[in-house]
């Protein structure tokens, strides 16, 4: 199967009329914001290489790399109530291309933001630390929009990719989280989110925990 084959089995006649009309253009900005996502990947795997070799172990769990379905895109700008074109998806939506690093320790995501946001070939769009500043639900995260310019055959062009660092502990909650907010008629649903914003506090706490034990192995301030 072909992309644009795949492409169409995502796509509902509304998206056909959006997209698939000009599914050359859509298939281009997805393979650059896969070439983007690509190059800001080789970047963190290069430094989480540097880190090891320095201090004798890895900064992060694991790393995973997605771009958005048509769904996922198409859903997204409906929300927005953005016009569905080519053109709108790569001047309103920053996170086609995503990046999530999960990382042992609250203080490797800072050490590892910084590294990655001085390089000087990235610019940095934007930057939300939900890990000081949570969400109200709890949420935990530290959320940044890169963009990388990308070297083409014909030309040199920037775009942009979103990262989010996690500790496994956030990454667990996140996960958890996302899968039961989608249970439909919860009767007692306030009650829940309660008990799940506490969840988030406890995991904080475990998370500073840990922290202050890795600094006494490792002698750190």
């Amino acid at each position: 199967m072909n992309n644009a084959e795949k492409i169409k089995e995502y796509l509902n006649d509304e998206m056909l009329d959006a997209l698939a009309q000009n599914g050359r253009p859509f298939q281009e900005l997805m393979m650059r914001y896969n070439c983007a996502m690509l190059e800001i990947k080789t970047k963190l795997d290069v430094l989480n290489n540097e880190f090891s070799l320095e201090n004798d172990r890895n900064p992060f769990e694991a790393i995973n790399c997605r771009i958005k379905t048509p769904q996922s895109i198409v859903n997204k700008m409906k929300r927005k109530g953005i016009e569905i074109t080519v053109e709108n998806i790569e001047k309103n939506l920053n996170d086609v291309a995503g990046i999530r690093v999960i990382c042992s320790f609250i203080d490797d995501i800072y050490t590892l933001c910084e590294k990655l946001c001085l390089q000087d070939d990235i610019t940095v769009v934007e930057i939300k630390d939900y890990i000081t500043k949570p969400k109200p639900n709890g949420y935990r995260s530290l959320h940044l929009i890169l963009e990388i310019p990308i070297f083409l055959s014909k030309e040199k062009k920037p775009m942009r990719v979103e990262v989010q660092f996690r500790t496994i502990a956030m990454d667990f909650w996140a996960s958890l989280e996302h899968k039961l907010k989608y249970k439909k008629n919860i009767g007692n649903a306030e009650e829940i989110s309660a008990e799940l914003k506490q969840c988030a506090e406890d995991i904080n706490i475990l998370d500073m925990k840990m922290q202050k034990i890795h600094n006494k192995i490792f002698n750190l301030s």
